[in-house]
């Protein structure tokens, strides 16, 4: 890249331009275990200085990857060209069953605003008070309740953005754009696409039924297709009760069983952790029991409990009605992640790759046979936990080796067996630098054609996150930070 970019950026853009060394290495990592040092750093005032950011990168031959609180998983938001911060895009504007906000909002501070009307968002990640919302539509992301309430691409009805051809686009108002994306909507094999519930790998094309959901293109796109400046999100109403059920089960294989009955009653949330979460719980379980389920409802209240007590293979440990202690009880499952990480010692962490697969949930009892070959084969250990209900597990290994290429030939079992039972290689956490790779191999030669002819109508000059969905290298353990 020529030194004169960062001089054009600094000569055109209004808000602010970074290319100091420390400013470089803060951006050059996020939560994954990746690591790519960008050239520099553009917080854009407005949408003149997003427009001229694509404009000079376009000139320069550089890439612009936005990025939003670099709470992903997957290195989806590192690139070696510009990173666009979106810090100054955070209005919040409520209206009856919408709210429109600007990328850089950050959903426990959106929580927060619409709990004083009563009113919610319904995808709720569990690292969600750190989140952006421009963030989780990048990555498609869901949560607990996406059982119930579908991901943030069931939650969404309009979005403005600028392409790689630094044009501002509102989707699905443009009609032009809109019936551009429907013509290749309709040319998808659809039975190459997951069986699931919820699904952020490549681009969810099988989404668009008609032109008023030409917007959901973008969603879970990470930045390759545009640079996100607002959107409109769908809100609702509180539930008037709540109750989460714990249930504690002697075998794994038992309580995914027990998910596709349970499923059947329509709670809002049906979530695992297994023992390492179970032992960091202030409670007395069963010293047999092996993983729990949290098992919520949010209507209906007295007739679910019903039956599930009728179908239940568990036991049923606690019940819990009181809002306080629900959310007391939920932010145990909500930190699993950071229990895993506590859990296993620095130097036995293996990165995240394969730590968030879904499979039809009648499958769901496979993913923990694969799990068990694969450690079985590679020596390895694993901690779960995850959205059973959409068959959605999280997966963290611990290793004792080195190896590197070890990642690599794990990964290639795991989706191998993931794509055999219909299910996808990541269900909420996005491709990235991790999973990019794979994505051919998830959708299929003609599904992938019609992928790089998206990418090719918002971004011909594929400046937009380059490397990420679409890709011909092999990322998944180049750049990783340390193993």
């Amino acid at each position: 890249m020529k030194k004169s970019i960062i001089k054009s950026l600094e000569s055109s853009i209004a808000g602010d331009v970074f290319s100091q060394k420390e400013f470089r290495d803060y951006y050059s990592v996020d939560a994954s275990s990746y690591q790519i040092i960008p050239r520099v750093i553009v917080v854009p005032k407005d949408e003149k200085d997003v427009i001229k950011t694509i404009q000079i990168a376009k000139n320069h031959k550089s890439s612009v990857t936005v990025r939003g609180a670099g709470t992903g998983l997957v290195g989806s938001a590192l690139n070696a060209g510009i990173i666009l911060d979106l810090r100054n895009f955070n209005s919040v504007k409520i209206t009856k069953n919408s709210v429109i906000v600007g990328p850089s909002v950050a959903k426990g501070y959106l929580d927060k605003k619409l709990s004083e009307y009563n009113k919610f968002f319904p995808p709720n990640p569990s690292i969600g008070s750190f989140c952006s919302v421009g963030g989780m539509i990048g990555n498609n992301s869901s949560g607990s309740r996406s059982l119930k309430y579908g991901s943030v691409i069931d939650n969404v009805s309009e979005i403005t953005f600028i392409d790689g051809n630094g044009k501002k686009i509102t989707l699905p108002k443009n009609n032009k754009v809109s019936k551009k994306i429907l013509g290749f909507a309709k040319n998808i094999d659809i039975k190459k696409f997951p069986n699931v519930s919820k699904n952020s790998s490549g681009y969810r094309i099988d989404k668009i039924k008609s032109i008023k959901d030409s917007h959901k293109i973008i969603i879970g796109s990470e930045g390759t297709l545009g640079i996100v400046l607002s959107m409109r999100l769908k809100i609702k109403d509180n539930p008037k009760k709540r109750v989460l059920f714990i249930i504690e089960y002697k075998s794994i294989t038992d309580a995914s069983m027990n998910c596709i009955k349970i499923n059947q009653t329509k709670p809002s949330a049906i979530e695992f952790v297994d023992k390492t979460t179970l032992k960091q719980i202030n409670f007395k379980f069963s010293p047999k029991s092996k993983c729990l389920l949290f098992v919520e409802y949010d209507e209906k209240i007295k007739l679910n409990e019903k039956k599930l007590n009728s179908i239940v293979s568990g036991n049923i440990v606690k019940k819990v009605e009181k809002d306080f202690e629900i959310n007391t009880w939920w932010r145990y499952r909500d930190s699993s992640l950071h229990y895993s990480l506590k859990a296993i010692k620095k130097e036995q962490r293996i990165p995240h790759i394969i730590e968030d697969a879904a499979v039809p949930l009648e499958s769901l009892s496979e993913i923990f046979t694969i799990l068990n070959k694969i450690n079985k084969k590679y020596k390895t250990k694993s901690i779960a936990y995850g959205h059973a209900g959409n068959g959605n597990i999280h997966i963290r290994l611990i290793s004792d080796k080195k190896e590197i290429i070890i990642i690599k030939k794990i990964a290639e079992e795991y989706f191998d067996g993931i794509i055999k039972l219909g299910g996808t290689i990541t269900a909420e956490h996005g491709d990235g630098l991790a999973r990019s790779e794979f994505v051919k191999k998830q959708y299929g030669k003609e599904n992938y054609k019609i992928f790089t002819e998206i990418k090719r109508y918002f971004d011909p000059q594929k400046i937009l996150n380059p490397g990420k969905i679409i890709t011909t290298k092999s990322t998944i353990i180049k750049n990783l930070e340390k193993f």
